[in-house]
């Protein structure tokens, strides 16, 4: 049984016309109608009040009867997987950012630093800071463009 059933199984179950099955959710009448036609399926936050509500398992919501795969587990992997995605592109993102940050830090001190040469005739410069920033400015790039090139490769294969 996949998800559209169930629900309506468990209106019907109740007695429910969509109109009552929604206002007890504090949703629309279509998105109640969108469900059961499995047009649109709940977010995992709905699956819990409709649980709590109507005193059903989340198995049953999730797994439907049969506990096999069904449309509902299939978003809810995907929404999992969509989570840990956007939380590893953030963490990604914040660690290119301070890399370039840290590069152009490393430019700065190196422009702001002064070069002189003291009373035994040795030379006091800064020049191990130019590398260092390009190493820095280089990383936080190619970061920067993995994220992009992920996402894209990403975004076409939800399209196929």
């Amino acid at each position: 049984m996949n998800f559209g059933e169930e629900i309506k199984r468990i209106r019907q179950e109740e007695e429910m016309t969509q109109e009552q099955f929604a206002e007890k959710l504090s949703v629309t009448r279509q998105a109640i109608s969108n469900w059961e036609n499995n047009k649109n399926l709940p977010d995992i936050g709905m699956l819990i009040l409709i649980s709590d509500v109507f005193h059903v398992s989340l198995d049953i919501l999730i797994k439907g009867e049969e506990n096999h795969m069904n449309n509902m587990t299939e978003k809810v992997i995907r929404d999992g997987s969509e989570t840990r995605r956007a939380r590893y592109n953030m963490i990604s993102t914040v660690i290119s950012g301070v890399l370039l940050l840290m590069g152009i830090m490393c430019f700065w001190i190196k422009a702001c630093s002064v070069e002189y040469i003291d009373t035994e005739g040795f030379l006091h410069e800064n020049f191990f800071l130019i590398p260092i920033g390009s190493l820095f400015v280089f990383c936080g790039i190619v970061s920067f463009m993995s994220i992009g090139i992920r996402t894209i490769v990403t975004k076409i294969k939800e399209r196929r």
